[in-house]
């Protein structure tokens, strides 16, 4: 009774294999964190629990892999491969989108370091908690209602998207606006991590959440574009595909232009990664949908994956 619920002796080397492999080179290249045993145990337990997991785990290898490879990025930082832009991606913004005041002209985010409101503050902290949470969840929600392939075709464009920004983020290394307005033109490699404008709703709501994600930042020269903008693009996209309801399809509206916003206000994007992070979402979408289910190749490799999770 035991055995027909356990992997095939294939699948179960494999895993085992793939899991030793990567948490010995994680252990090398970067240093292991207790995040990397939860990920494996985690994958671990669903994997070998019963079938019904099992699936799940593999429906998740794109978030899986997308997280994995933003980790990796510590290996060999993009500053390493391209000059930083400072001041160049400050300048275009300014010339671009800036605000006369008394004067005097201001990029978006330091008229906002200036002005801000506390209901501001509020809503800019609850709109970029979703920015990660709600296109997972809303994964989850696609695959557990049994819409297995509109789920990979989702997950697999969130992964696609990630791979394209992580990709702009080595062609051209930037920094934040938060860093220009600390710090001037100059890039020093070894700046911290910054909450900029998220630090207002730490304080209002009397906690660390923001304090405690961007501390641990390792690499600040990874702002363009913003995946920040992009993520709730793809969202958006799936729920109209998959015709969900008016309401769920306002609310990903809402949200998404809300982050955007967020993320001018507080001072951690400039415009100019937001409209570049939404052309990241929308090229993804366009070469997975027209490109990639178009070649014979990937199209039965998706079958294949789609029949194994279903």
């Amino acid at each position: 009774m035991i055995k027909r619920y356990f992997p095939p002796v294939r699948e179960t080397v494999l895993v085992v294999v793939i899991t030793f492999v990567f948490l010995l080179l994680t252990a090398a290249c970067i240093g292991l964190r207790p995040e990397h045993f939860l990920m494996a145990g985690l994958f671990f337990v669903l994997f070998f629990a019963g079938k019904t997991t099992r699936k799940l785990a593999v429906a998740l290898l794109p978030f899986i892999i997308f997280g994995v490879s933003y980790d990796w990025m510590r290996v060999y930082p993009n500053y390493q491969v391209n000059p930083i832009d400072v001041q160049g991606l400050y300048e275009a913004e300014k010339s671009l989108f800036g605000i006369s005041v008394n004067g005097v002209t201001l990029i978006p985010c330091e008229y906002f370091a200036i002005h801000h409101w506390s209901v501001a503050d509020f809503f800019a902290g609850v709109f970029y908690l979703c920015w990660v949470p709600v296109p997972i969840a809303f994964g989850l929600w696609l695959y557990l209602k049994g819409d297995r392939r509109m789920y990979l075709r989702f997950a697999m464009v969130f992964l696609l998207v990630n791979l394209i920004g992580f990709a702009g983020y080595y062609i051209h290394p930037a920094a934040p606006p938060w860093y220009a307005m600390n710090y001037g033109f100059e890039a020093m490699l070894d700046t911290p991590g910054n909450v900029a404008g998220l630090g207002r709703f730490d304080e209002l709501m009397g906690c660390t959440i923001f304090n405690s994600i961007y501390g641990r930042n390792a690499n600040v020269f990874a702002a363009v574009p913003s995946l920040h903008a992009a993520y709730m693009v793809v969202a958006l996209a799936y729920a109209i595909m998959n015709r969900c309801k008016g309401w769920l399809i306002a609310l990903f509206a809402f949200i998404m232009v809300g982050i955007w916003c967020t993320a001018v206000y507080s001072g951690h994007h400039y415009l100019i990664d937001v409209l570049l992070g939404i052309s990241c979402a929308l090229l993804g979408i366009l070469v997975f949908e027209k490109g990639l289910m178009k070649w014979g190749a990937f199209k039965r490799f998706f079958e294949r994956y789609s029949k194994y999770v279903e």
